[in-house]
């Protein structure tokens, strides 16, 4: 079929989206897997990042094949692809909720007994941490493809008796809806962990923000910068995370098909925040922010102006 002209628009702000992540997602694993590499260790935090980094460019992949495939070519079966679709978002969200909880423990000023508990912990825990959010993300994704063994069950069946096809389009829609509650609900628990270890990372930064202003030390002015520069990131971060969760649940209510422009204007939306989210991560880490920068003025003018786009986001 051939699309209007709002669609190719949408379509062609959709693709250019889904290669900037691509992009960033690759300079995430190559630039840590390098250092890694070159240094023989690894941070907690870029251990994560790498994870990140992959998890984002399998779910970008499988984004536009399943979207671009489904919109040229309907009759075709896509289900494994959306299967991949939903195991890498779930694990994304796991990952993005481990990341903000890691840095939680560890830059938080609060003293309570279980923060300090988890200081100590919680770097050694990471590896860990990692394979748990795997774990629960292929649980996740079992549950899903037997819902969708089940969808498919129940339609041939109801093809096979004679009815009204009407009756045929309100249990699709039935099933359809009842399908993804439970996947909503799976990213509402890493989205809930990520909001409060984000939240109290603001709280904490801000009261120390406060002593620093009361006690008005020497280093005061330097400290008050790094400290709104932290906060100022954090506001970032937590603003696009919120908002990439709250565009696929208020667009997950409606069931958009591929053949309309509105679906690709939801698209677009949603994957511009993961794209400036990606960017927040990248500037997270300190070794990868410290490479970029010298790629800057070593790499060749393409790569270069790439990296230069990326910084000039933040900035």
């Amino acid at each position: 079929m051939i699309p209007n002209q709002l669609t190719v628009f949408f379509m062609t702000i959709y693709l250019l989206e889904s290669l900037t992540i691509i992009v960033q997602s690759s300079l995430i694993v190559a630039v840590l897997s390098r250092e890694w590499v070159q240094v023989k260790r690894l941070s907690p935090v870029d251990m994560i990042l790498i994870s990140l980094g992959v998890c984002r460019f399998c779910l970008q992949w499988s984004s536009v094949l399943h979207n671009f495939c489904s919109y040229f070519n309907p009759d075709n079966e896509l289900w494994y692809i959306g299967i991949i679709w939903e195991f890498t978002n779930t694990l994304a969200f796991w990952l993005t909720s481990l990341l903000a909880v890691v840095y939680c423990v560890k830059v938080s000023s609060f003293t309570y007994a279980i923060f300090l508990w988890l200081r100590w912990r919680i770097l050694r825990l990471v590896p860990w941490l990692l394979l748990g959010s795997l774990m629960i993300s292929c649980v996740t994704i079992i549950d899903s493809a037997l819902r969708v063994v089940f969808i498919k069950s129940q339609l041939i069946s109801r093809m096979q008796l004679p009815g009204n096809n009407t009756e045929t389009e309100t249990l699709i829609s039935f099933l359809e809806k009842n399908y993804e509650h439970p996947l909503l609900a799976m990213s509402f628990i890493p989205f809930l962990l990520f909001l409060t270890s984000t939240i109290l990372l603001i709280a904490s930064l801000c009261q120390h923000l406060r002593q620093i202003r009361h006690h008005d030390t020497g280093h005061s002015n330097s400290s008050m910068k790094a400290h709104a520069t932290a906060l100022r990131f954090l506001a970032f971060f937590l603003i696009f995370f919120t908002s990439y969760f709250l565009t696929i649940i208020i667009f997950s209510t409606y069931n958009l098909t591929h053949k309309s422009y509105s679906f690709w204007a939801s698209e677009t939306i949603i994957y511009a925040t993961v794209s400036i989210h990606l960017t927040s991560l990248m500037l997270s880490s300190p070794a990868l922010k410290r490479v970029l920068k010298d790629s800057v003025s070593s790499s060749p003018h393409g790569i270069s102006l790439i990296i230069l786009v990326l910084f000039t986001l933040t900035y």
